[in-house]
């Protein structure tokens, strides 16, 4: 829940950020001096940017929790007993403990959005951020397409 409220505080505070800018932007372009609307044609697209980034993001993180809601109601989310930190993180002697595991079902079902996610769980709780990021894309996916695939049929 910790996660969610700095999600929304961040992205209310970058939604400020894009006001301000573009407030700031629309001042310039309207000053009709040269270096002001260059400076006022950069300052509309750089929040155009991190609007996109946050969409992007904000998306990612929606996409990520529907397809965990989906295991969790197949009852297919990783069932290891593993210690935690009293952040709640995994302690990561724990998580390389588990992650061949998830590794190795990957190998045998690389076309299986939930082996992917599985294993992007077993990053996560290993401490490979870049690493659990990538399989949850490509979880992502994997989902999608078998979703199209079971929509066009």
């Amino acid at each position: 829940m910790s996660a969610r409220i700095g999600v929304v505080v961040m992205a209310a505070a970058l939604a400020l950020y894009i006001l301000l800018v573009g407030q700031r932007a629309v001042l310039l372009l309207m000053s009709g001096d040269a270096v002001g609307v260059l400076m006022g044609v950069a300052l509309v697209v750089l929040p155009l940017i991190a609007a996109w980034g946050l969409g992007r993001e904000l998306w990612f993180g929606f996409r990520a929790e529907q397809l965990a809601r989906r295991l969790e109601a197949e009852g297919a989310l990783p069932s290891e007993e593993v210690a935690v930190r009293p952040s709640g993180r995994v302690m990561r002697e724990d998580g390389d403990a588990v992650f061949p595991k998830y590794r190795s079902d990957v190998e045998e079902n690389p076309a299986d959005w939930r082996a992917w996610y599985r294993l992007a769980l077993a990053y996560d709780a290993a401490g490979d951020r870049r690493r659990a990021r990538e399989a949850v894309r490509r979880a992502i996916r994997l989902e999608s397409g078998e979703r199209k695939a079971a929509a066009g049929s």
